[in-house]
């Protein structure tokens, strides 16, 4: 009993301690973070040296010492060539935007293009990889602008679809001076979509009234709770219309070779049907792409980011441990593997 409480005591003195600790880091990275909010870091990778790095990995696994040799002479032979080039070499630029409802890679593209422009020149490249399905117009109309100060810039804008640009997607692709898509990369959906529920006969079945009071005619046209009517269910429209009026103006202006009337329907094609319609210029992946530009000039990869607080970090760790918890749980349930 005696070794018992000594163990006892022990044991409190670690936790207090360990207790201690973990509040003396969460101060200070509380105060950090305090300190650093509203700093944004900005990565840039050298994708010449990347993928330098992946091939002599590769080369000491499965190539001979003669081989593994000469492998290395043509590094130094290129490294020589790069030298003298020096400050004449041609830069291109690789940014990334995968894009959700909200456009949330917005905020990281706005800063990426400003840096960009700082100390690209026309002789340089811009090439964006893009992926997104679209989402709210007003997100997907300022992500466009950003593009647009590239083409105003006179920076040559290559964009790079590998699975889908589509609807506001495609409004920031078309800007490009080339688009390249993968073969079954999904192009196109030049159109506009509006839904809502209506929960008027529900409240009404019971009993609920509900108020709506607007000051202007169209303040409100649909509503999910009032009576909708068909003048408001006809200005609605009139709305989408315009909206899509006007997105078929843009494509028009920055893509003159597509057939606009014809394409415009919402409909989206794959990569080779999508090449057929003028939606896109050529058939091939970003990868192949880039890899080309690399073995021409001095190829970066840039992107800007915010650090997490740390209660967004512990946040992101919860939730996702909670999502490997509950696929792992219905897996068992169903038997069943989820890839």
């Amino acid at each position: 009993m005696e070794w018992l409480a000594e163990y006892g005591l022990f044991a409190a003195k670690a936790l207090t301690a360990l207790v201690v600790v973990f509040i003396i880091l969460v101060m200070v990275a509380s105060l950090r973070g305090r300190q650093r909010r509203g700093e944004g870091v900005l990565q840039v990778t050298r994708l010449n040296d990347q993928l330098a790095d992946m091939t002599d990995r590769l080369g000491q696994a499965v190539l001979d010492k003669p081989a593994l040799k000469a492998l290395h002479k043509s590094r130094k032979q290129e490294a020589r060539a790069r030298s003298k080039g020096g400050a004449d070499r041609d830069k291109v630029f690789v940014l990334n935007f995968n894009g959700d409802i909200k456009a949330s890679a917005l905020e990281s593209l706005r800063h990426e293009v400003t840096a960009v422009l700082e100390l690209a020149t026309p002789r340089d490249e811009i090439v964006l990889r893009l992926e997104s399905g679209g989402g709210m117009v007003h997100a997907y109309g300022l992500a466009a602008s950003q593009l647009t100060r590239v083409r105003d810039a006179g920076v040559p804008l290559t964009i790079c679809v590998d699975k889908v640009a589509a609807s506001g997607g495609y409004m920031m692709a078309c800007i490009g001076d080339r688009v390249l898509a993968a073969p079954f990369a999904m192009l196109g959906s030049i159109g506009v979509v509006a839904q809502l529920p209506n929960f008027h006969r529900v409240l009404k079945k019971h009993d609920v009234d509900y108020e709506m009071l607007t000051a202007g005619e169209y303040k409100r046209t649909l509503t999910l709770f009032g009576e909708n009517t068909e003048k408001g269910r006809e200005k609605f429209q009139e709305d989408l219309e315009n909206i899509h009026r006007l997105f078929k103006q843009f494509v028009s202006r920055y893509r003159p070779v597509l057939n606009v009337d014809e394409v415009a329907t919402g409909e989206v094609w794959f990569g080779t049907e999508a090449l057929q319609k003028a939606l896109a210029d050529e058939i091939r992946t970003s990868d192949e792409y880039i890899s080309q530009r690399i073995r021409q000039a001095d190829v970066f990869e840039v992107h800007f980011h915010r650090p997490k607080k740390l209660q967004d970090r512990l946040s992101s760790t919860m939730s996702a441990a909670l999502d490997r918890l509950l696929l792992t749980w219905v897996s068992r349930l169903y038997n069943q593997r989820f890839w």
